[in-house]
């Protein structure tokens, strides 16, 4: 007997079936916008991950060193994935570029709630625009996703910032700060104690004066963003562009579920503008349920020619969205959803076959009997697969040019000529033939 690896997970045909509601329902939402389908490797060169992010990264992946001695790695994200398919083609592309794909991807780190080693997102990006526009059909597309999952503005909340702004307030504490590790210690800001935050900063050449007056004039800023370029001149374009989103966000229909929030910086140091995260809005679920943002940076750091781009990937399977859609009761049911059983009594294969197909054809959802089973054990596993409607198809019923149709909701049972049986309905049930 095998177990399975820790941080992985099998879903039985009842849970999948959720999940592929959901999966379906965000992929609806952005092939409505004009997202269209890729698919990608699963594993990819480490190299794509550890010049951007340094050889420490390798700890997080699931990299090996493969028979032609490169070093690879099973994806952890998809984002520097498309950056590179858009180098390769990108003359041929049309601008702007509006891809989505739904995958699984892989990274080795602590195993909890929401959060396992392997997961699956849909991603959703924009490549060819550096209009306010596509970052607020961006958040758009999100909000609209959630809200056809069955979410509304008291459920979640998309908290946006500008990495722009936190790298230019902290350029002013001098050339001593690094600020990639300042950014990500403004990430971790929500996820540890305030000292253990402020030192952080402190790691990342701040003073711990400068430090507290840092993290004051983000959050001033969320209140005022005036502040902000009082403090700074050169902060002014990274805020303008911010209130820009902002504002195209309210023309989009978007902007009740957008609030301001500096302190949010996404952690991947490719982000280069507005970045958001989404949040339940009852606090329930602790951790983002998932992000996005803006990388103008990417594509001409893989080799290409410049191209801005923004992007957004929500979880939708071994992540935290299934857990917000859990707490505010939206969650899909778990159960599987059947039209129709052909029951099989005696020697009415042929028959039983013929109905099978013709109601496959039609479109439907039909099982049949291929085990050999009894009369009971075939009504058993008929309602235990929720089949709507059961087909009997057996010998007396033949000698009458007959088969009988029941409704499995009420018990209520009748007969229909064979032969006209499913016909031309486009969903024969019960009710036609009472």
């Amino acid at each position: 007997m095998y177990d399975g690896l820790k941080g992985f997970k099998d879903f039985y045909p009842r849970e999948m079936a959720a999940h592929r509601e959901v999966i379906d329902t965000v992929e609806g939402a952005a092939r409505r916008y004009g997202f269209r389908e890729v698919e990608t490797p699963r594993l990819e060169r480490a190299e794509m991950w550890t010049d951007k992010s340094g050889d420490e990264i390798v700890d997080e992946l699931y990299a090996f060193e493969d028979k032609g001695g490169r070093m690879v790695t099973l994806a952890p994200e998809l984002t520097p994935t498309v950056a590179r398919m858009v180098v390769a083609k990108q003359q041929a592309l049309s601008k702007p570029i509006k891809w989505m794909s739904t995958r699984p991807f892989w990274r080795y780190e602590a195993v909890q709630q929401g959060r396992f080693r392997e997961f699956y997102q849909t991603n959703v990006d924009i490549f060819g625009s550096s209009e306010p526009d596509a970052d607020a059909e961006i958040l758009a597309f999100a909000a609209d996703a959630l809200v056809d999952l069955g979410l509304d503005a008291a459920d979640f909340e998309f908290r946006v910032s500008h990495r722009d702004v936190l790298g230019t307030v902290l350029s002013e504490y001098g050339d001593d700060v690094d600020t990639r590790e300042a950014i990500r210690a403004v990430d971790k800001r929500a996820k540890v104690e305030e000292n253990e935050y402020l030192g952080l900063l402190a790691d990342a050449g701040l003073s711990y004066d400068d430090a507290r007056q840092f993290d004051d004039l983000l959050v001033a800023g969320e209140d005022d963003l005036d502040e902000l370029v009082a403090f700074s001149d050169a902060v002014e374009p990274a805020v303008d562009n911010l209130r820009a989103v902002l504002d195209a966000a309210e023309d989009f229909g978007v902007r009740e579920y957008c609030d301001l929030s500096l302190t949010t910086a996404r952690g991947l140091d490719y982000y280069t503008g507005v970045v958001f995260e989404c949040f339940d809005s009852a606090g329930e679920v602790g951790r983002s349920v998932f992000g996005g943002g803006r990388y103008d940076d990417l594509i001409e750091d893989f080799g290409g020619q410049p191209t801005p781009a923004v992007g957004v990937a929500p979880g939708v399977m071994n992540s935290t969205l299934p857990l917000l859609l859990q707490r505010a009761g939206v969650w899909p049911e778990e159960e599987l959803s059947t039209d129709y059983y052909v029951l099989q009594v005696g020697d009415t294969r042929p028959v039983a076959a013929r109905v099978a197909r013709d109601l496959r054809t039609a479109g439907h959802v039909v099982e049949t009997d291929v085990s050999g089973r009894s009369f009971g054990a075939q009504m058993g596993y008929a309602d235990s697969i929720n089949a709507d409607t059961v087909v009997i198809v057996g010998e007396q019923d033949l000698e009458n040019d007959e088969v009988t149709i029941k409704d499995m909701a009420s018990g209520d049972q009748t007969t229909a000529p064979v032969d006209d049986f499913p016909g031309d309905r486009e969903k024969p049930t019960y009710d036609d033939y009472a």
